[in-house]
C-alpha cells in the first residue's frame, strides 16, 4: 500500500518472490494480468465490431448504471476505514473540491502530492490523527496445516536487504523502460499516439495509491479531455468491461489503449486489430513495469515499513484524498448515464432506477458485485428488446 501500483497484482509479485526469487516474482506478476490482457484486447475488438448491435448495446446499457454504484460503493468502503476523525473528513472534502471544480487547474498528481504534504506534517504534529491503518493478523495454523512462510520463518538469504541487489534491478527496470521508449521515439516520434501512451501509462502507474478507482480520474482527463483517445461514453464503457473481467481493475488501460489506436492503425488502415492489439500491449507494459521494479527492488524493505508512521501518515492523507476523488468519478459516471446527450438532452429514467436498485442491491442487501452486474445487464437486455 506504500507504493504506487496494482496492490494485487504487487502482492502477487511478492509471494512469488519471496517463494521463488526473482524469476518466482516475474512469473507471479504477468500470468496474474496476461490473462485479463487477452480478453480485454477480444472484447475491446467485440465492442468496436458490435458494439451498436441490440443485444451489446442492451448488455452495456444495463452494465453502465451498476458501475456508477460500484464506484460509489468503492468510495463508501474506502471512506469507511479511512475517514476516522474530522480532519481526514476535511482532506476528502478538499481533494472533492479540487477534482471537481478545479480539474482543468489543479490535476491528480497535484492533489496526491497535497495530500502526501499534509499527512507528513500532520504525522509530526498531531499522529494520533493519522495512525489509522490496523495491525496484521498473528500467525495461525489453518485446515491445510502451518503456512509454508509465516512470521517465524527465517528471512532467506534473496530476501534480504543489498545494496548491489538494489542496484541490479534498478539498472534492469531502467533499461526496460528507456529502451522500448526510445524505439517508440526514433520510429514513430514523440508525438506519435503509440509514444504518448507509453509516457502518459507511466506517469499513471505512479499515481495508482489507493487503487484503480483513484487513479482513474488522471486517466480519464488523459485519455479523454487532453488526448481525445476515445469520448466520455467509452471510458465508461471500458470500465464496465474492465468490472466484468476477471484481473486487476487497472486493466481498463488496455481497453484505452486499443481503442486509442484503434483508429490511427499504425500499421495500416487493414490491420487497425493489430494496432489496437499492439496499443493494449504497450501501455500494459507500461503500467506495470513499475509495479515489478517496485517489489523486487523493495522486497527486502517491507517490513520495515509497517507501524512508522513517518512513512503510513501521508499514505493515510492520500487514501483520505481518493476518497473524494472516487466520489468525483462515481458523479461523473452518473452524469453521462442519467444524462447521455447532457443536461441539454432527456433524463434517463430507466438508468435512474437500474442505478437505484444497484446502489441498494450493494449497500443494504450486500450483493456481489459479480451478481448486481448479471442482474443489470440482463435487466438492460431486456429494456432494450422491449418494444418500448
Amino acid at each position: 500500500m506504500l507504493l504506487p501500483g496494482p496492490e494485487a497484482q504487487q502482492l502477487a509479485t511478492y509471494m512469488g518472490w519471496l517463494m521463488h526469487r526473482t524469476w518466482g516474482g516475474v512469473v507471479a506478476g504477468v500470468l496474474f494480468v496476461l490473462p485479463s490482457l487477452f480478453i480485454l484486447i477480444a472484447l475491446s475488438w467485440v465492442y468496436l465490431r458490435f458494439g451498436d448491435v441490440p443485444v451489446v448495446a442492451g448488455l452495456f446499457y444495463g452494465i453502465k448504471p451498476a458501475v456508477t454504484a460500484i464506484v460509489l460503493h468503492a468510495a463508501y468502503r474506502i471512506g469507511s476505514r479511512t475517514l476516522k476523525n474530522p480532519l481526514l473528513w476535511c482532506i476528502a472534502a478538499a481533494a472533492f473540491v479540487g477534482i471537481f471544480a478545479l480539474s482543468l487547474s489543479l490535476p491528480f498528481p497535484a492533489i496526491v502530492a497535497g495530500a502526501a504534504l499534509v499527512g507528513y506534517l500532520g504525522g509530526r504534529c498531531s499522529p494520533s490523527k493519522f495512525a489509522i491503518g490496523g495491525g496484521h493478523g498473528s500467525s495461525t495454523t489453518s485446515q491445510r496445516g502451518p503456512a509454508l512462510i509465516d512470521d517465524s520463518t527465517p528471512v532467506p538469504e534473496h530476501a534480504r536487504f543489498g545494496w548491489w541487489r538494489l542496484t541490479r534491478v534498478l539498472i534492469a527496470g531502467a533499461l526496460l523502460w528507456v529502451l522500448p521508449m526510445s524505439a517508440l521515439a526514433m520510429a514513430l516520434g514523440w508525438e506519435h499516439t503509440l509514444t504518448q501512451m507509453a509516457w502518459f501509462f507511466t506517469k499513471a502507474a505512479l499515481l495508482t495509491f489507493g487503487g484503480a478507482y483513484a487513479v482513474l480520474p488522471y486517466v480519464y482527463q488523459g485519455a479523454v479531455d487532453r488526448y481525445g483517445w476515445l469520448s466520455p461514453t467509452q471510458m465508461i464503457d471500458g470500465l464496465a468491461l474492465g468490472e466484468t473481467t476477471p484481473g486487476p481493475l487497472i486493466m481498463v488501460v488496455a481497453f484505452v489503449g486499443f481503442l486509442g489506436e484503434h483508429a490511427n492503425s499504425v500499421f495500416g488502415p487493414d490491420a487497425a486489430f493489430l494496432s489496437g492489439a499492439v496499443a493494449a500491449a504497450l501501455v500494459t507494459w507500461f503500467t506495470f513495469l513499475p509495479s515489478f521494479v517496485f517489489i523486487l527492488a523493495g522486497g527486502p524493505l517491507v517490513k520495515s515499513t509497517h507501524g512508522d508512521l513517518r512513512l503510513t501518515a501521508p499514505l493515510t492523507a492520500i487514501t483520505a484524498a481518493v476518497v473524494g476523488v472516487i466520489l468525483n468519478l462515481a458523479l461523473f459516471f452518473g452524469y453521462h448515464v442519467l444524462w447521455p446527450q447532457g443536461f441539454s438532452g432527456a433524463f434517463d429514467p430507466f438508468a435512474a432506477v437500474m442505478l437505484v436498485v444497484s446502489a441498494l442491491a450493494l449497500f443494504r442487501w450486500k450483493q456481489s458485485v459479480v451478481r448486481v452486474i448479471a442482474a443489470s445487464a440482463a435487466a438492460g437486455l431486456l429494456l432494450k428488446m422491449l418494444p418500448l
